[in-house]
């Protein structure tokens, strides 16, 4: 089914409700994609998200949701967290949007986060990375993903400093999601018996990096860590290349990239970084099997992390929202705790109190172009980190829902 697109926001009437003695039938449930469509997190989210909940939909129309009318809408925050708050709080007001989804960027989230407190819908991150959404600003209807910071330095972090390396520097993006990855790698660091030297910041999507990475070369650090992401890593890596940092034998560390930044940067610049995946398209039977439809149905490309993400939560809420026969917030989120997790993305999945999905991770490293057997071939998986061990435990965590 066609998506039409009106303006920032796109309106795709999915299924047409029948059976009028149904409860379902009459139910109307409306979820919106808020994303960034045409900036640095694009390629990993974006038009692609929009995608993957589409897919979700299609799939539980065909089976749970059979007889619901399910609309889907759109938006572009442009990675401001006015913008995002401000279309957020017109989805729930005037579209009583049910269910929103993705949201890419920390400080969007953490505002929209805000908002599920006195208004009725379900937030569901699968872009953003800061743990404070299941922290300090955890909520009874919001739900955290795929990843998070503390998830990505439990892989990559612990990895490389238990293989040796020891001194590190940071070159940070300046807002929430940076520097809560700089913070949680830099306490898995020195947890180990490491040493931070140093850190820098730059601003979101900057166009040049030379003067931060230039920065990191002349430090003693053995490892240069991106806390940063999508367009900012790329050209980090490339600089990094350029500048023959790379060949000088200091380790440039992606802490956060996606499938998609893999694709931009080729093999040949990206051959041998090691990093932590919440999902790769490569797994197993059902991952290839999910990623085939999603590339038949988004520009012939697999999905990151992030869309596969969106995937899951949608069709997640959208078997709660079923099984309760209800679109208030409070019930189906309630629900959303109690059901498995079953789909081609999760594997050992579940929903705590604080609102984190816990699964397991990945820690890849991505091939050689000799190593690579195709198009989209990029990983080789190092190892599954277990969920109970790739999160933050929750005994510690700061989420007043949370019972100590």
């Amino acid at each position: 089914m066609m998506i039409k697109t009106l303006g920032a926001t796109a309106l795709v009437a999915l299924a047409a409700a029948f059976g009028a003695g149904s409860a379902m039938a009459q139910q109307n449930i409306r979820i919106g994609v808020l994303t960034d469509m045409s900036g640095p997190y694009s390629d990993m989210g974006g038009p692609g998200s929009v995608a993957a909940a589409q897919l979700a939909i299609d799939d539980c129309l065909a089976a749970e949701c059979k007889g619901m009318k399910i609309e889907l809408l759109s938006s572009d925050h442009q990675n401001k967290p006015d913008i995002g708050v401000q279309k957020a709080r017109e989805w729930a007001d005037v579209n009583k949007i049910n269910a929103i989804v993705d949201l890419t960027n920390s400080a969007v989230s953490l505002g929209v986060q805000k908002l599920t407190a006195d208004h009725n819908f379900v937030a569901m991150y699968s872009g953003p990375a800061t743990t404070k959404l299941t922290n300090e600003e955890c909520s009874n209807t919001g739900f955290h993903w795929m990843f998070d910071t503390y998830a990505l330095a439990a892989g990559s972090a612990q990895a490389i400093t238990k293989m040796g390396g020891k001194s590190w520097y940071f070159v940070t993006v300046d807002y929430a999601f940076g520097h809560s990855l700089e913070a949680d790698s830099a306490a898995m660091v020195t947890a180990l018996g490491g040493t931070v030297v140093g850190s820098t910041r730059h601003p979101l999507n900057a166009p040049d990096m030379s003067s931060f990475l230039l920065t990191a070369q002349s430090s003693s650090a053995q490892v240069i860590a991106l806390a940063n992401g999508a367009a900012d890593t790329i050209n980090a890596i490339k600089t990094a290349r350029e500048f023959g940092i790379v060949q000088s034998g200091k380790q440039v560390v992606p802490l956060l990239i996606f499938l998609s930044d893999i694709r931009s940067l080729g093999l040949e610049a990206a051959q041998g970084l090691t990093f932590t995946e919440g999902f790769y398209w490569d797994q197993d039977a059902e991952s290839r099997a999910f990623a085939a439809r999603f590339q038949k149905a988004f520009q012939n490309r697999k999905p990151t992390m992030v869309q596969a993400g969106v995937y899951s939560s949608t069709l997640h809420y959208l078997r709660s929202a079923a099984a309760t026969k209800s679109t208030e917030s409070k019930v189906v989120a309630a629900s959303m705790r109690k059901m498995v997790i079953k789909d081609p993305v999760m594997r050992n999945a579940s929903i705590r109190d604080d609102g984190r999905v816990i699964h397991d991770m990945l820690l890849v490293k991505v091939k050689t172009p000799a190593e690579s057997k195709g198009d989209w071939d990029y990983y080789s998986i190092l190892a599954t980190i277990p969920a109970v061990d790739a999160f933050k435990p929750l005994a510690t965590s700061a989420c007043p829902l949370v019972k100590k």
